[in-house]
């Protein structure tokens, strides 16, 4: 049988919480954060877990854990200076929202780890160790990074622990990700933020009419600032003209109000984008198995995640992914 590694999370806020509690019971796990609130209501709960992160990862070097760094953007430098010191030829993942920033600081850092970029779909407005959930992970799409020469044990092992965490995985490249990311991700943080400066503008009375549109449009304003910049400003390349594109469509209705008084080209596109999203969600899937040993399984798999397929299940002692595709 394939072994199944012990798990050290670096970083016990939402995400890093949330594995942790998702991943006790099936391995070994223990956590290392920075923040004694947050180790502290871990140990409460019964979890193993600290503020040395050094000692942390010594045991992961020992054990030949996985380590899973889930910590924000601009801790990730220092941590990895850690990483490289303590456990430079561990099995390396990461939970940040962002996957080109990260790929290139763990080539620069910690070059002797065996990474593969991670991505879960997952969260809440709420933040650090009391927000998680061992159910937060169950249906979400986990996104685990390929690049060419990945190597595809490693992603497999990578993508067996999102699967045990409940949630579906999507391969997909770091600058294929971080496009995708900063249209239905960054972008919608930033539109939150706009329309929650807008509506506080209003006043009282805009405050007692505030009802279903305005809630679900601004529900991730509510998260905490420093993580929201993180995650958008660490997405820069790939966001500044996703950003030009919706405020052109803005411009554009803006003109056309002033003008002609109407905003149907505005309105019917964004009504037509929804439902071809509603649409491909719930489009028939087919089976798709792709052999991991076989010459072009990286392009595979990549293609697949370009596809909107994703991968359901790992067999044969990791070496085969099953999963669908619309």
């Amino acid at each position: 049988m394939c072994r199944v590694r012990d798990v050290c999370v670096i970083g016990l806020g939402l995400i890093g919480g949330s594995l942790l509690r998702a991943a006790a019971g099936k391995r070994t796990v223990w956590g290392a954060t920075l923040s004694e609130a947050d180790a502290g209501a871990a140990r409460a709960d019964g979890f193993d877990c600290g503020t040395d992160l050094d000692a942390a990862l010594r045991r992961a070097a020992e054990r030949d854990a996985l380590i899973v760094l889930a910590v924000p953007l601009t801790a990730l430098d220092e941590t990895l200076h850690h990483v490289a010191e303590q456990a430079p030829e561990c099995l390396l993942t990461d939970v940040t929202s962002v996957k080109g920033p990260v790929l290139r600081a763990v080539r620069r850092w910690a070059p002797d780890t065996r990474f593969v970029g991670g991505h879960p779909m997952a969260g809440k407005a709420e933040s650090g160790w009391s927000a998680g959930t061992a159910g937060l992970f169950d249906g979400a799409a986990w996104v685990v990074g390929v690049e060419p020469g990945t190597d595809l044990g490693d992603w497999a092992e990578v993508a067996a622990l999102a699967l045990e965490a409940g949630a579906h995985v999507v391969p997909a490249g770091a600058a294929a990700h971080d496009e995708a990311v900063a249209r239905v991700s960054h972008l919608p943080h930033l539109l939150a933020a706009v329309l929650s400066a807008v509506a506080a503008e209003g006043g009282p009375l805009a405050a007692a009419l505030a009802a279903g549109s305005y809630a679900d449009g601004t529900r991730v304003a509510g998260s905490r600032p420093a993580l929201v910049r993180a995650m958008t400003e660490g997405n820069r390349e790939a966001l500044l003209p996703v950003l030009d594109d919706a405020l052109g469509r803005l411009g554009a209705a803006r003109g056309s109000l002033a003008s002609t008084g109407g905003l149907a080209v505005t309105i019917n596109a964004g009504h037509e984008g929804k439902q071809t999203f509603a649409q491909a969600r719930e489009a028939q899937r087919t089976g798709v198995r792709i052999d991991l040993t076989a010459p072009d399984a990286v392009e595979a798999l990549a293609a697949l995640g370009e596809r909107g397929g994703r991968i359901t299940a790992l067999t044969d002692e990791l070496r085969t992914a099953t999963g669908e595709v619309s």
